[in-house]
């Protein structure tokens, strides 16, 4: 068997944040009581929420202060005036309490269970994950979950990588893959650790970077032939 590990990412592979966001952000605006706009604010707070994401990525913010400050931005943005310190907490708390998985996760992760072992690596907030991750249905079948603030290092630094190893004892490199949504993220991060990658795209987004993963999924299906195959070979 060629792989032996396969860490995946959380957020966008095997759970729904999108839909996550949706729930946390439209039931914190109603709860401060702003008339809410789902293709306005919604779309306002995505953009922000991704550039401050890609700050925190590049290592221009911390996320102690990214959480507090993409409600800044926002506040800025609409001329709200809300308390952002105070926003941000009851985003957070609705957040926690919006688990969705995809569909084919659940198949996906019991299935894979058999064969391999499995751990979570997430550039998360701790308090945020705790609920949505590892109180999920889902996460018996891994071995570890891995936070990012927890550990206070994230993806696409290599060092979480190699925490996520040591904590299940495992330093064969060439026996680990990857699987994640984001080129910057867990690709990179996988490249930069000198591990297998396997870039989850259902979308079909055209790569215009110079990140290349070893592989390229639009489904979990294709994730399981690649597996098979690579069963079959070794």
């Amino acid at each position: 068997m060629k792989y032996e590990i396969i860490i995946f990412d959380a957020d966008e592979t095997l759970f729904d944040f999108k839909k996550s966001e949706r729930d946390a952000f439209k039931n914190t605006m109603l709860e401060f009581d702003i008339e809410y706009d789902e293709s306005h604010h919604l779309k306002i707070y995505q953009s922000i929420n991704t550039d401050i994401w890609k700050e925190f990525e590049d290592g221009l913010i911390t996320q102690k202060i990214l959480k507090v400050e993409r409600f800044k931005r926002l506040s800025d943005r609409l001329d709200a005036g809300f308390d952002e310190t105070q926003f941000a907490k009851s985003y957070m708390k609705h957040l926690s309490n919006a688990s969705f998985l995809y569909d084919d996760s659940i198949s996906l992760v019991e299935s894979l269970h058999k064969d391999y072992r499995l751990t979570i690596i997430t550039n998360g907030l701790k308090d945020v994950q705790d609920n949505r991750i590892r109180k999920s249905i889902i996460a018996k079948y891994f071995e570890d979950i891995v936070v990012s603030e927890e550990v206070q290092v994230s993806k696409p630094d290599p060092k979480i990588f190699e925490l996520a190893l040591n904590n299940i004892k495992h330093t064969d490199k060439s026996k680990v893959l990857i699987v994640g949504d984001s080129l910057s993220s867990d690709i990179q991060g996988g490249i930069n650790f000198g591990i297998d990658t396997c870039w989850f795209n259902p979308n079909k987004i055209v790569n215009k970077t110079g990140i290349k993963p070893t592989y390229e999924i639009s489904n979990f299906i294709e994730l399981k032939s690649i597996l098979q195959i690579k069963k079959y070979r070794s």
